[in-house]
C-alpha cells in the first residue's frame, strides 16, 4: 500500500472530526475520500467509512485519523487540502482542490 501523504493534506480540524467519527465505528475503519462523476458541476466528492483497503490506496494517518484515497481519485485530489469547518451555516468537510476550475455552492461538486 502506498503511504505517501504529501499529495493530499488533512488539516488538524479535519483529523479531529474524522477521529471522532471513526471512534464510533468498527476497529480498523477509515474514511475513504473519493471523486466520482456527477453533481451539479461534473464531479463530486464522496466520503465513506470503510474497513476495505485496496493495494493502491494512498493512506493518510494523522492524529488518530486514517484517510484512504484510491489511485484514480488521487489524480483529481493531488495537492488538495481536506478541512472540517463548523460555522454559522453548518459543519462539513471542505476540500480545497487546486485542480477545480469551478465549484457549486454546496462545495461537494466541482468542475475541471
Amino acid at each position: 500500500m502506498d503511504t505517501a501523504s504529501d499529495s493530499v493534506v488533512v488539516t488538524a480540524s479535519a483529523a479531529r472530526r474524522i477521529s471522532e467519527i471513526l471512534a464510533g465505528e468498527a476497529p480498523q475503519s477509515a474514511l475513504r475520500v473519493s471523486v466520482e462523476g456527477g453533481g451539479c458541476s461534473g464531479f463530486q466528492y464522496r466520503f465513506d467509512v470503510t474497513r476495505d483497503r485496496n493495494a493502491d490506496d494512498t493512506i493518510i494517518q494523522q492524529d488518530g485519523a486514517t484517510v484512504l484515497v484510491d489511485k484514480v481519485s488521487l489524480d483529481y485530489l493531488s495537492g488538495a487540502r481536506i478541512d472540517f469547518v463548523d460555522d454559522l451555516i453548518g459543519a462539513a468537510f471542505k476540500i480545497d482542490n487546486p485542480h477545480a476550475t469551478a465549484s457549486c455552492g454546496c462545495g461537494t461538486s466541482f468542475a475541471l
